[in-house]
């Protein structure tokens, strides 16, 4: 049996086999994306970066005003009761909560007693050997046509998936946003580049991005690593001209990126800095999983 037959999700308290896991047709989240997710990747059976996820969470629904019954504990017990059952050692736990169903279509926000959808599965991934991380990704720059409340973790992703197929249609591995001439992330991650006096530049928090768990995580890195820092918006251009660039993500650690709209970042090849962060990124996380 292969694992899509063998795995076990979690659906509003009950962890079944995921043939047998539905929800309502009528879920606010299938009808109007009315919901928010989280992705925490799992190294050695463990969870890395939990407590900034579940931080990320409670921001998320409070935005949006969906409640959340449940505690990081409570939390953290079904995550790790999941990467039990499915026997995961390295990949990644998906969590989606959304605003749950009234019973019918209704653009109005139901009754605060209505039961919020917790919904849960684990995706065995290889993250530590992936081949973008040691050979990094050409990317290419798309529109951002995206909603003004990015620092939302909503379920609303139609657009990144559709700048990532614009992008691949381009022959680049994934997408980045562009706004007003500047970037604003990728499409499932956070930019970064480093200017040849060797500063890291990464975009300042706003309502234009999201905050990324693993970007706040490799600026306490950069630190240790004595590394300048400077959180500021780029231009494509400056970014093609720099020494390096790449990106940050749950999924993807630190990503080098080594060509944009096809013109070479530096020499063409993951930069040292880059595969620096990304060592010490994966030896932290391995010290401070749950």
């Amino acid at each position: 049996m292969d694992e899509m037959t063998q795995r076990t999700v979690y659906v509003n308290g009950d962890y079944v086999a995921e043939r047998d896991a539905t929800v309502s047709i009528f879920d606010r989240g299938f009808l109007l994306a009315d919901g928010v997710y989280e992705v925490s990747s799992v190294l050695g059976g463990k969870l890395v970066d939990f407590p900034g996820h579940m931080g990320r969470l409670k921001r998320s629904a409070a935005a949006l005003e969906i409640a959340l019954p449940w505690d990081e504990e409570t939390l953290l017990a079904i995550h790790r009761e999941l990467i039990r059952r499915n026997a995961l050692d390295e990949g990644m736990v998906y969590l989606q909560l959304t605003r749950g169903s009234a019973g019918d279509r209704d653009f109005h926000y139901p009754d605060a007693d209505t039961q919020p959808t917790l919904v849960l599965f684990t995706q065995a991934k290889s993250l530590v050997d992936a081949r973008s991380g040691r050979e990094g990704i050409r990317v290419a720059t798309q529109p951002d046509w995206r909603w003004a409340r990015r620092d939302i973790k909503t379920v609303q992703l139609l657009y990144p998936a559709m700048a990532k197929m614009a992008a691949k249609a381009a022959g680049a591995d994934d997408a980045w946003l562009v706004e007003d001439g500047m970037v604003t992330e990728g499409a499932s991650n956070n930019v970064w580049m480093l200017t040849h006096d060797a500063t890291l530049v990464t975009r300042e928090l706003s309502s234009a991005i999201l905050p990324g768990i693993t970007r706040a995580a490799v600026m306490t890195l950069a630190e240790t690593l004595a590394l300048q820092l400077e959180e500021r918006a780029f231009s494509v251009e400056e970014a093609q001209q720099a020494r390096e660039c790449f990106v940050t993500s749950a999924s993807s650690f630190v990503t080098p990126v080594i060509a944009i709209d096809g013109v070479p970042v530096g020499d063409g090849r993951p930069g040292e800095v880059a595969r620096r962060l990304r060592a010490a990124y994966i030896e932290e996380s391995r010290r401070r999983a749950l």
